[in-house]
């Protein structure tokens, strides 16, 4: 199979020095696919496969370029940036990986959660400009605050696991409510979650009903001084709620590892690439640019789940996947 393999990044360059795919010829691309990629004749023609991540944007324009294209495999849980409607005509099979690194987000989150409230961020910033003033980084002891956690599967189970290792009370809003944590979380309602959390964990998928599931009137219903933290979806977020919010000090910090319109936020010169950006994702990426400046603010770039075993797990389930299409079979077939 003729392979295009769009997003591609150095933590996944050793797992194809160590593994053949003799039944693949893969050309590797460091940029995300979106309507501004400039491919071959041929690519356009001979392409089966096409790998990407949520950077890329694949829409209509896009998948109406390939002549022969069969197989999306994204390498995310998430599909949102695939234009599912066209390939579901065009008999275009769509995969992804359901679950691939909910330790490594958990644990992640876990450590965001204690930087951000230790401020261990602003102390090393301020040791390297020798401007030390201890008063700036109080903090607080985990095991007297209640963590809210939105999103009670893999990952939302791991973080609550951990925050009650630590001894912190945990609260769980989620549809599921699993049998291993009954002994160890209280269970509520969103608005329970709101009023009484110390800290606000983000675990559930972008859908279009979670879209802004955070967003002014949430925030009207929280504790003053809260914290929030996402490593779930930016468009969870209302991220102009947000901003609003930490400039009147009712939040008290955030931290996020994802953005709503990553490939704005952060994708560099994008934002010349893109012929008609979306007016929310340019608010997203301005807002985010005037975060950056503050000093109880944590951004990642979707790193989370960047662990070499996830990634490792995230590849073999992508080309086994593709592999079990070829026999017939529709392992993580999504459409």
């Amino acid at each position: 199979m003729k392979m295009l393999m769009f997003d591609f990044r150095d933590s996944e360059r050793e797992f194809f020095n160590t593994h053949e795919f003799k039944d693949f010829d893969i050309t590797f691309i460091d940029e995300p696919l979106n309507e501004m990629s400039q491919l071959t004749e041929d690519q356009l023609n001979e392409t089966d496969v096409i790998s990407v991540f949520i950077n890329s944007n694949v829409t209509e324009e896009v998948l109406s370029k390939f002549k022969n294209l069969r197989i999306i495999a994204t390498r995310s849980t998430g599909f949102n940036h695939i234009d599912v409607k066209y390939c579901t005509q065009n008999n275009i099979a769509v995969f992804n990986v359901e679950s691939y690194g909910h330790t490594a987000v958990a644990q992640y989150t876990i450590g965001l959660m204690i930087s951000m409230i230790r401020n261990m961020l602003p102390a090393y910033f301020a040791v390297q400009k020798n401007l030390i003033n201890y008063a700036d980084y109080e903090g607080r002891n985990l095991e007297n605050m209640t963590i809210g956690i939105i999103g009670g599967g893999a990952i939302g189970s791991g973080v609550a696991q951990i925050a009650h290792s630590i001894g912190m009370r945990v609260l769980v809003y989620s549809y599921k409510k699993s049998d291993a944590l009954k002994d160890i979380v209280e269970f509520v309602e969103y608005d329970e979650l709101l009023k009484n959390s110390d800290i606000i964990s983000l675990h559930i998928p972008y859908t279009p009903e979670t879209y802004h599931l955070l967003n002014a009137e949430s925030f009207n219903k929280m504790k003053d001084g809260v914290y929030i933290i996402n490593t779930a979806r930016g468009e969870l977020v209302d991220i102009v709620a947000l901003y609003e919010n930490l400039l009147s000090e009712k939040v008290k910090g955030a931290a996020l590892d994802v953005i709503e319109c990553e490939q704005l936020s952060f994708g560099g010169d994008l934002l010349d690439d893109l012929k008609q950006p979306d007016q929310k994702c340019l608010t997203s990426a301005l807002v985010t640019e005037k975060l950056l400046a503050f000093k109880n603010v944590i951004i990642t770039p979707h790193i989370a789940y960047n662990t070499k075993e996830s990634v490792n797990k995230l590849l073999e389930t992508t080309f086994n996947s593709i592999k079990d299409y070829a026999k017939g079979l529709h392992t993580n077939r999504v459409l």
